[in-house]
C-alpha cells in the first residue's frame, strides 16, 4: 500500500466503521474483513467494516427504527455542525455496513436465525430498510460508542478519494456469528490488535494508517468494557494525517506531532508512521507501536 503525493480536490464524503469487538486472550479481539483486491479502495487490505453513508441512511424511516432519537445519537457524536439527522445517518451507515459485511444484525431480539433471514433477503435484492420493515426489527443504535474520527489527507494519503470516517466500537451481540460477505470482502477474521499488528509486520496483511493507529490504540485495553468505557468517557478525537518528505522518505504525522498544524496530541503511541520497507512504521520499530 504505497502513499502517493496527489492533492486530492473536493469535500471529504461522509462515512462510517464500526469495530466489532469481543474479549479475547490477550484483550480484546476486532473482527476484520480483507477486502476484495479489484476494490477501488483499499483493494486488498484489511479493515474494518464500514463504508460511505448512502441517502437512506439519514431518512427518517431508517432513523425511526433506531432505539435513539435522532437528537441522542447527536449528542453523542459531539458534532454540533452536524444536523441531528446526519449524525443519525452515521450511526445506521455502521450498522448497515457491518451487516451487509459480516452478516451480524445489531437489532433487539436479533439472534443467528433472524440475521440469517435478514441476510437471505438482502440477497433478494431488499433495502436495509426493507429488510428492518419487513421482519418488524429495530436498530440497536444505543450499542454504538464514538471512537475516532478520521479524515483523508489532503495529500500524501493511500487512496485517491476523500473520506471523512466515523470510527464506532460496539461489542459482539450475543447469539451471533460474523463472517465475510464473499463479495466485497473475501476474508474475515477475528484478531486482537497485537496479533494484526504483528501480521501486518510480518508482511501477511496489509494495513492502511488509519488501521494500523487504530490497532495501536485498541492494544492499550485489556478489556472490551475497559475501552467502551474510556470512549464514553471523552469526545472522539479527529486526526487529519499531515504528510511530507524527510530524507527522501515519505511521513505521515498526526495532532501532537511537532510537523502536524494541531499541537495537542489525539492518539496514544507514535505521532508519525514512516513509509520504509514497503510498510508504513514508527521511528522505533515495531516495539513503538506500543510504547
Amino acid at each position: 500500500m504505497v502513499p502517493h503525493n496527489d492533492a486530492i480536490e473536493g469535500e471529504a464524503r461522509p462515512a462510517a466503521t464500526l469495530l466489532m469487538l469481543r474479549d479475547g486472550r490477550p484483550g480484546p479481539q476486532v473482527f476484520m474483513v480483507k477486502r476484495h483486491g479489484l476494490s477501488d479502495v483499499l483493494g486488498g487490505a484489511h479493515v474494518f467494516p464500514g463504508g460511505k453513508v448512502d441517502r437512506e441512511d439519514a431518512q427518517d424511516a431508517l432513523a425511526g427504527r433506531t432505539d435513539c432519537h435522532p437528537d441522542a445519537l447527536h449528542a453523542a457524536l459531539g458534532e454540533p455542525q452536524l444536523e441531528a439527522p446526519a449524525a443519525a445517518g452515521l450511526y445506521v451507515a455502521a450498522l448497515r455496513e457491518a451487516f451487509e459485511e459480516t452478516g451480524v444484525l445489531f437489532a433487539h431480539g436479533a439472534q443467528a436465525a433472524e440475521a440469517a433471514r435478514a441476510s437471505a433477503l438482502l440477497r433478494e435484492g431488499r433495502s436495509f430498510g426493507e429488510v428492518l420493515a419487513l421482519l418488524d426489527l429495530q436498530l440497536q443504535a444505543s450499542a454504538l460508542v464514538p471512537w475516532s474520527r478520521w479524515i483523508t489527507p489532503l495529500v500524501g494519503g493511500v487512496i485517491r478519494k476523500r473520506f471523512d470516517t466515523r470510527f464506532f466500537v460496539a461489542a459482539m451481540p450475543a447469539g451471533q456469528q460474523a463472517v465475510h460477505d464473499n463479495h466485497e470482502a473475501t476474508e474475515g477474521t477475528w484478531l486482537s490488535a497485537r496479533q494484526a499488528l504483528q501480521q501486518y509486520w510480518d508482511g501477511h496483511m496489509e494495513l492502511a494508517p488509519p488501521q494500523i493507529m487504530s490497532l495501536v490504540h485498541l492494544a492499550r485495553h485489556a478489556s472490551v468494557q475497559d475501552l467502551m468505557d474510556e470512549a464514553r468517557r471523552r469526545a472522539p478525537p479527529v486526526i487529519q494525517p499531515e504528510a511530507f518528505v524527510q530524507d527522501e522518505v515519505r511521513v505521515l504525522c498526526y495532532p501532537g506531532d511537532t510537523r502536524h498544524s494541531v499541537a495537542g496530541r489525539a492518539l496514544p503511541g507514535p505521532t508519525r508512521l514512516y513509509y520504509r520497507n514497503r510498510r508504513f512504521e514508527p521511528a522505533g520499530g515495531f516495539a513503538a507501536l506500543f510504547d
